[in-house]
């Protein structure tokens, strides 16, 4: 887990540097004479103004540590540590600096299709080199300055993730909303050629980037080598929100199957030629063209998840899996269960699910069905009507819609919803209805399944 850092205005040199929370228990700092409240400044003399210098910079064995106390007198500390291990110092907020935000006006920016009236934090869009590094977050590179890509390949920050769009300057500078954009490109050629690792995302807009543009961005990308890791192409996403935007249209099946037709020929040859397959189709697509998913060597290491990149195709493998060693634990001890868990096997339960998913997970209902013979679900597919039903994920579906269209069905014992319904680190949808509302609202339990195949399998045989 990574340190948490906090603001510190000072007014000098060293006005960002960050006030000590905690010193760990058991930690190479833990005995020393750092304790809560002091403000770290440098670490073997260099500066540390945010969390990639204190993590780059407290990586040696041997430390010297200065820091300013709440009564302005400066210590100095020696410390000696593994190569790598942490200090132990705990601080109050993540970047140990401001968050930088974006300032592109991308022409299918989906945070701009928000309806009004959601929680503030939802319409705050992050453009943070930083958040790339350490969390995964997309970056698009135009708000970097000459002193940030010097950090970049200075402290070897590999790998990053970036918005391309695409290699074009003047149509990446018209999607991205700025002239800046343009020189993202540049940027990410010249971090190429300093080795910095890099995974890339293109949302494809009909008649804007796809097509031939789209060939000549994956060329362009396959020219910087091994410095490119993977490139997910993703369809844009269109809410009923877009009052004074840009005029888009969607992909339809036609489109997107000559989409999956173009990637999965480039990527082939990229296979070939650099011995990874790099370009990879969102699964989202492949519903849209109604094809099958590729299988699970098509996508390698599975280095795009989070963009939806093969997700589906491990949800059904883990989901596989499970279903083979559960059958063969019962083999082993009939009668007894082999997850050791208290169920609720033969008790009907109902699946609330996007559009998206509800094909996959039909099937994969139908394929415990022939084993086992006690599963009686229903599967419910949440149309949104919050945002249009042109967005499929479950990911964007509210409480209130859930609400409105289950009202009154039957449920049976347990409803089922994916975790990604919720906001990561509370159990709240999008429009603020908490768990504890929904499952009072249609008076029943609600389950949440974590997003893998096993846990979908014990929660539908009752585990």
């Amino acid at each position: 887990m990574f340190l948490l850092f906090k603001i510190f205005m000072l007014g000098v040199i060293y006005c960002m540097n960050a006030v000590v929370k905690a010193v760990l228990p058991g930690s190479p700092a833990f005995g020393s004479i750092i304790t809560p409240g002091d403000i770290l400044r440098r670490i073997n003399n260099c500066l540390v103004e945010d969390i990639l210098d204190y993590m780059y910079l407290s990586y040696e064995e041997e430390l010297l540590i200065e820091l300013r106390s709440q009564e302005g007198k400066i210590k100095l500390v020696k410390l000696s540590k593994q190569e790598g291990a942490d200090i132990g110092l705990e601080f109050d907020s993540f970047l140990m600096d401001n968050e930088r935000s974006c300032g592109n006006k991308c022409v299918f920016c989906f945070i701009d299709q928000l309806p009004k009236g959601m929680r503030e934090t939802l319409y705050y869009k992050d453009d943070d080199l930083r958040l790339s590094f350490l969390q995964g977050n997309y970056i698009t590179l135009s708000n970097l300055s000459e002193n940030d890509i010097s950090r970049i390949v200075e402290l070897r920050i590999s790998p990053i993730n970036v918005s391309i769009h695409t290699m074009n300057p003047v149509l990446r500078a018209y999607m991205l909303g700025t002239k800046r954009a343009a020189q993202g490109i540049g940027i990410l050629e010249y971090l190429a050629g300093n080795n910095i690792v890099t995974n890339c995302q293109i949302v494809c807009c009909p008649g804007v980037n796809d097509g031939d543009e789209l060939s000549y961005t994956i060329k362009e990308l396959m020219n910087l080598g091994e410095s490119i890791n993977s490139v997910s192409i993703v369809p844009v996403g269109l809410s009923k929100h877009r009052e004074g935007l840009s005029e888009l249209r969607s992909f339809d099946t036609e489109l997107a199957r000559k989409t999956i037709h173009l990637v999965n020929e480039f990527g082939d040859k990229c296979l070939k030629e650099q011995g990874k397959r790099k370009f990879y189709c969102a699964d989202e697509l492949y519903i849209i063209a109604k094809l099958d998913l590729p299988s699970d060597e098509y996508y390698e290491e599975f280095p795009q998840l989070e963009n939806g990149v093969g997700m589906m195709r491990l949800f059904i493998s883990e989901f596989e899996e499970a279903l083979e060693y559960y059958d063969m634990a019962e083999d082993r001890n009939p009668g007894l269960d082999s997850l050791e868990i208290e169920n609720d096997e033969n008790k009907p339960f109902s699946i609330a699910t996007g559009t998206a998913a509800k094909e996959f997970l039909s099937k994969l209902m139908v394929t415990a069905s022939k084993k086992h013979d006690r599963i009686s679900g229903t599967i419910y597919e949440i149309k949104n009507d919050y945002f249009g039903e042109s967005i499929t994920v479950s990911g964007l579906l509210t409480g209130r819609d859930i609400i409105a269209q289950l009202k009154g069905k039957d449920l049976g014992h347990r409803l089922l919803i994916p975790r990604n319904m919720l906001k990561s680190d509370e159990d709240i949808f999008l429009d603020d209805i908490t768990l504890e509302q929904l499952s009072e609202a249609l008076e029943i339990p609600v389950r949440v399944v974590v997003q893998n195949g096993a846990d979908f399998l014990k929660a539908i045989l009752g585990h």
